[in-house]
């Protein structure tokens, strides 16, 4: 095999590493229990933030000495709705009470299943560019549950907040580089490794790896053969399936797709397929195996997402149109059965010649999820 087309390997701008770093630096601190500071667009607004999954009395308390004040949480509109909290077709709502919260009723009001939430409660909705839009996004950067522990600092203005948490030993990062991180993470990919590796019913491959600026996970792309950029080259987008892919689950089709595609790829002669580091849909490992106890309790695989307070699909497709472009394709035969992908695709400018099936055996462990997601997704099968 050729080498595949030049790639550009100069480092992200540092207007574009910048705001990356401090979001990274954030979401690792929440993951871990430890509190952060989001400040807002205009600069007259900021809060501290805990993880409400990571919530302990002590860690509550903490909040409460450094706010000065009684903290809410701040939950999706989704699960406010779930929780019978917020009725406007907002964004985020901040779940407030009229008496302290306890740790208890904090996490309860992030985890379905945590127990009875409790009477007095109101919720107000936010706009996700707000600090407390952004600590839920935070949430889900770090593959968290989507709910934050938040209070208003005591300080006015940037300025003022950046000093305040700088004092305190606090990450502070801005509501706005939160909101778009995943778009701006995308326009940093650079390859960073690339090697021939021959596959079992494509032995004529390569795997080049591409990694955001900010060190985060990388993406994967599978050349097989020397695909003509000239034309629209075979495609599959394939988000990483740890349980699917590695372990062989029969709750998915993921295993049966990626096999598949790279075998129907190298026989077809030459394609790409593109492998995503958005596990679960894009909610991560870990919120994926929570939705498969809510899925034993009787709920499909969209509601399961939906009681966790995540959309139905939390992918974003900004990395895999980015790739395409680096790799030389602008148009893909994708192969497929989800039409969001085609139409995500698109939107990122890369064009969809042709919508190719996908589509594999059933089992008795995932007949159930497979007609969730063509009757509740519109996958076409």
């Amino acid at each position: 095999m050729t080498d595949p087309r030049p790639l550009p390997t100069a480092p992200a701008a540092p207007a574009l590493t910048a705001p990356l770093t401090a979001v990274d630096r954030a979401s690792a601190e929440v993951r871990r229990g430890g509190l952060v500071v989001v400040t807002g667009d205009d600069g007259e607004t900021a809060c501290l933030v805990l993880a409400a999954e990571a919530v302990t009395p002590t860690a509550l308390q903490a909040v409460r000495l450094l706010a000065g004040v009684e903290p809410a949480v701040a939950v999706t509109a989704r699960r406010a709705r779930l929780l019978d909290l917020a009725a406007e077709q907002t964004e985020v709502a901040v779940i407030a009470s009229d008496h302290p919260l306890t740790a208890e009723t904090l996490r309860a009001l992030a985890e379905p299943g945590a127990g009875v939430v409790e009477h007095g409660l109101t919720a107000e909705p936010r706009a996700l560019a707000t600090p407390a839009g952004a600590a839920v996004q935070l949430m889900k950067v770090a593959r968290l549950l989507p709910a934050a522990v938040i209070a208003p600092v005591p300080a006015v203005g940037e300025a003022e907040a950046a000093a305040w948490a700088a004092g305190h030993d606090l990450p502070r990062v801005a509501a706005a580089d939160v909101v778009a991180y995943e778009e701006t993470a995308a326009r940093t990919l650079a390859l960073v490794g690339d090697a021939r590796v021959p596959l079992e019913g494509a032995e004529n491959a390569r795997i080049l790896a591409f990694r955001p600026a900010d060190g985060g996970t990388e993406h994967l792309a599978i050349l097989i053969g020397e695909p003509d950029p000239g034309q629209p080259v075979l495609a599959r987008l394939h988000s990483e399936c740890f349980t699917g892919d590695l372990l062989g689950s029969l709750r998915c089709d993921c295993g049966d797709q990626l096999r598949g595609a790279i075998e129907a790829i190298g026989k077809a002669g030459a394609g790409v397929l593109l492998y995503l580091a958005q596990e679960g849909r894009g909610i991560g490992l870990v919120n994926k195996l929570r939705a498969y106890t809510l899925q034993d309790e009787g709920y499909d695989t969209v509601d399961a997402n939906r009681q966790l307070g995540f959309d139905d699909d939390e992918r974003i497709y900004a990395p895999a149109a980015e790739m395409l472009r680096r790799l030389g394709f602008g148009s893909v035969r994708l192969m497929t059965n989800n039409p969001l992908k085609v139409e995500q695709l698109a939107r990122h400018g890369i064009t969809v010649t042709e919508r190719v099936p996908h589509v594999f055996p059933s089992n008795p462990h995932n007949l159930r999820y497979l007609q969730a997601k063509a009757t509740r997704s519109g996958h076409l099968f």
